[in-house]
């Protein structure tokens, strides 16, 4: 029995609340920043400290290759938390190019000074996407059970310290152009 798209999102929001609700309470008196959702493993041993704990990334456009009448706008809210070593880990929530909820969960590396410049720079994640169902659900690549892998790198530039635009190349679909703010 499949249950309606109102009733998942409704469910999967629960979810997320509540997880991230009882990381934040666990955190102590600091909350978010001393809240740490990445695995101790990821992090490299002596590796440079991050600059930053947080980011938050938003997108409101997403440009695709091919035309379809098919697509639709393309919405995403991703939070990044930030390890030693420039790597890190986070979760988007978006609707994919069909107006479907999808949910992606990824870990990934960040490289800054990209040629020689303190302002540009790289990032590579690899993770699971969950949310290209029915009809669409050949849209990925290797999606047999509703999650599939995915590996999605992304060029930015550093406005301010704590501001940025990036642009996310998501492999044959198109490109996702984003605001990032860190904290």
């Amino acid at each position: 029995m499949a249950f309606p798209t109102k009733l998942r999102t409704a469910l999967a929001t629960l979810v997320i609340t509540c997880t991230v609700g009882l990381g934040v309470a666990h955190a102590g008196d600091n909350g978010l920043n001393d809240w740490q959702p990445c695995p101790d493993s990821l992090a490299v041993d002596g590796g440079k400290a991050p600059t930053k704990k947080w980011d938050l990334t938003l997108s409101p456009y997403t440009y695709h290759w091919h035309y379809s009448a098919e697509h639709r706008p393309v919405k995403l809210v991703a939070m990044d938390s930030h390890v030693s070593g420039g790597r890190f880990c986070g979760m988007a929530l978006f609707t994919n190019s069909f107006g479907q909820e999808t949910t992606y969960v990824y870990v990934g590396q960040q490289w800054d000074g990209v040629l020689g410049n303190p302002k540009l720079f790289s990032k590579l994640s690899a993770g699971l996407i969950y949310g290209y169902r029915g009809a669409y659900k050949d849209k990925i690549p290797l999606n047999q059970t509703g999650i599939a892998p995915a590996i999605i790198p992304s060029l930015g530039y550093a406005f301010t310290p704590k501001d940025s635009a990036q642009v996310f190349v998501l492999g044959n679909a198109g490109l996702l152009f984003a605001y990032g703010h860190s904290f």
